[in-house]
């Protein structure tokens, strides 16, 4: 039995998959479209919530560190993760590079890891997005009746001292079934919507350093890093450890545009450029907000939904305040865009090893999309994201995505050794030390990450085992093949 769960696809098998025809996936997306599209994932709900939480909760100013020492961890990893889209341009991400080198079993596992990653982070990031969307339209006198703005019974304050249960988060869902429908019609047109609302979001994230910058007072970075209140990632170094561990989520975007290697240009070319120009631009653009942030507003006062609006507020702004709302909102749009699109091509890609059921892999004849697949996810995200106040996913989300990125930099470990002699378009420089770097990194923040999340983790994983066991093993194309 442990030899069939370590069945592996061959590298010449993956190349097959490479072109499906006049019905597969369509190659329609240049390297400017990737880099956009990682930096439309990436720059999201880390830099305009968790910079603030992560800054009052563990790491003080040292947040600054903290995303220094994620972005060096998605260095290493981005490198491996550029040889190995080079090398294997078909969609799938890290579940298609782990099939060909730790096997089928593994390969399933971080498919079903990555559920939590690209699924649950876009409903996570689509309630975010309602707030700032509700908060918006208030501004412009346009009130929303709190109870379908809020989670399936949560219980709300109204301003005249009321309470109000909240039936369902309409905004949430909306926005989600709204982008569902946009991927499902096309890649190209989706790309382009992305683009422009990109360019939106860094223009605000760009505005907030510069204006922001003659408003800091230094005083507020004393001490840098807060001295340790006596438990492990309270503030002090194990503090910026902890915050680096959280803050992780919000570059987790950078690994759905591998995603895309199936339908770039030049696959060869475009994935490395995509996937390390844009872990490049976010992590200069992060450790600029953070400290900026952190400047104008005392860290203890950052535990907001809305840090970057509260730190606008503090400067007297009032027309800022509005635009870092439209461009909150832009920046969690293609958040939400990115993780719906890459959740579908890996469902896609498991569908077509037999380990999900078929109706994943199937391609619209006009659109050139996993339409049914699309319909369907896009459909639960947004009913998740209507009922449940998705509190505590991005630390789930976090541990998912670090034990990923920890097998991928395996598989180039491995490849490096049993495929010595294959074409690589890209090579990870300083191998076998930069991938185990890689590893060693994300061993050590997923160490940061508390003792519940790790339990939530085993829970989530001994689902996907159920599922696996109960379909995946028995309808696999290389089970049947071996057999």
């Amino acid at each position: 039995m442990a030899t069939t769960l370590m069945l592996r696809k061959s590298l010449e098998s993956l190349a097959a998959t490479d072109d499906d025809g006049p019905h597969g996936l369509k190659r329609s997306l240049s390297a400017l479209s990737i880099i956009a599209m990682g930096v439309g994932a990436i720059i999201g709900a880390g830099i305009f919530v968790l910079t603030g939480t992560a800054a009052a909760s563990y790491a003080g100013p040292g947040i600054v560190l903290s995303f220094v020492l994620a972005g060096v961890a998605c260095a290493f990893v981005g490198l491996c993760y550029a040889e190995l889209a080079a090398l294997i341009p078909v969609s799938g991400s890290s579940y298609t590079y782990t099939y060909a080198t730790l096997g089928e079993f593994c390969a399933w596992v971080i498919g079903w890891d990555l559920v939590l990653e690209y699924a649950m982070g876009a409903a996570t990031v689509s309630v975010g997005w309602s707030g700032y969307a509700v908060s918006l339209l208030r501004d412009v006198g346009i009130y929303l009746p709190p109870q379908l703005t809020n989670a399936t019974g949560t219980v709300v304050k109204l301003a005249d001292g009321g309470e109000a249960t909240g039936i369902f988060n309409l905004p949430a869902a909306l926005i989600v079934l709204a982008l569902t429908f946009m991927l499902a019609r096309g890649t190209r047109e989706s790309a382009r919507v992305n683009n422009i609302m990109v360019g939106v979001k860094l223009i605000v994230v760009i505005s907030f350093v510069a204006i922001g910058a003659f408003y800091v007072d230094t005083s507020h970075w004393r001490p840098f890093v807060p001295e340790n209140r006596g438990a492990f990632g309270e503030f002090g170094w194990s503090g910026v450890l902890r915050g680096a561990a959280v803050v992780f989520y919000a570059y987790i975007g950078f690994d759905a545009v591998s995603t895309a290697a199936q339908e770039a240009i030049k696959p060869q070319r475009d994935m490395p450029i995509g996937i390390l120009g844009s872990l490049v631009v976010c992590t200069l653009l992060y450790v600029a907000v953070s400290a900026v942030l952190t400047g104008i507003v005392p860290f203890a006062e950052l535990n907001v939904p809305d840090p970057i609006a509260k730190a606008v507020d503090m400067i007297g702004l009032g027309w800022f305040a509005s635009l870092i709302k439209i461009g909150a909102i832009a920046g969690l749009t293609t958040v939400m865009l990115v993780l719906l699109y890459g959740q579908t091509r890996i469902f896609y890609t498991m569908a077509k090893d037999g380990l999900l059921p078929p109706v994943f892999s199937r391609i619209h004849p006009r659109f050139g999309t996993p339409f049914i697949s699309q319909i369907l996810i896009g459909s639960l995200v947004a009913l998740t994201a209507g009922v449940l106040p998705v509190s505590i996913l991005g630390e789930m989300v976090s541990i998912g995505t670090l034990f990923a990125f920890i097998l991928v930099c395996a598989a180039v470990l491995y490849l490096r050794r049993s495929e010595a002699k294959a074409h690589r378009p890209f090579r990870t420089p300083g191998a076998p030390l930069v991938p185990i770097l890689g590893i060693l990194f994300c061993l050590t923040l997923m160490a940061g990450l508390p003792l519940d999340t790790w339990l939530r983790l085993l829970v989530w994983m001994a689902i996907g085992f159920a599922i696996y066991f109960a379909y995946g093993r028995r309808h696999s194309t290389v089970q049947r093949e071996a057999a």
